[in-house]
């Protein structure tokens, strides 16, 4: 089985680029057609429905886009680490690394015009990040290999199942995965025992 839990919001961070620097909407357009290219880290066409986002960005403003996929702690690394001469525009990070983000540096304020329709769990009182979308763990499952779907974190112990996680301590999916199994296994935030206990028994 394989088990990759699609999980959590995320954030946008918005590198230190001229364009963003405009005051007007008009502006923006303005220089963003200029420039006519948008490069993003961390958004593939191949998550969160981003192919369609940059297929009408490109139709609407003709800009190219092109995008290079990082984990949320390596889009942070790669921006902190260029700083104002950051070669992306745009990243899509978990929702745990906006904040980490802002202490980084490497955000800048933005506020689109729905901002007050973003409830404030959500977003970044100064405008430094907000959550795009969020979403729901779950066991994906190869129902050619698969006759008992497993209903439960503990179920998996009750099957010759195949799991990947992810790389934990780097991607934010494979991080909230150790946190729900925790959750779902009487452990807490700060008590994940219970969820490295299940995966070391599904090591075995």
């Amino acid at each position: 089985m394989m088990n990759k839990p699609l999980v959590t919001a995320l954030a946008v961070l918005a590198s230190l680029q001229p364009a963003l620097a405009a005051d007007s909407l008009a502006k923006i357009e303005q220089a963003a057609r200029q420039e006519g290219q948008l490069y993003s880290i961390g958004m593939p066409d191949s998550w969160a429905n981003w192919k369609d986002t940059w297929q009408q960005i490109g139709s609407t403003y003709g800009i190219k886009h092109q995008d290079t996929d990082m984990s949320s702690a390596q889009e942070i690394a790669k921006f902190a680490a260029e700083k104002e001469n950051a070669t992306a525009d745009i990243g899509d990070v978990g929702g745990a690394f906006g904040p980490v983000a802002v202490q980084q540096g490497v955000t800048q304020p933005y506020k689109p015009s729905t901002w007050s329709d973003i409830p404030n769990w959500a977003k970044d009182a100064d405008g430094h990040w907000m959550l795009a979308y969020t979403g729901t763990i779950a066991f994906l499952i190869n129902k050619d290999l698969v006759k008992k779907n497993p209903t439960s974190w503990t179920s998996l112990l009750d099957g010759s199942y195949k799991v990947t996680l992810g790389d934990v301590g780097v991607a934010s999916q494979a991080n909230n995965g150790v946190l729900a199994a925790a959750f779902a296994t009487g452990g807490s935030e700060k008590n994940l025992k219970p969820a490295l206990d299940l995966f070391g028994k599904l090591a075995q």
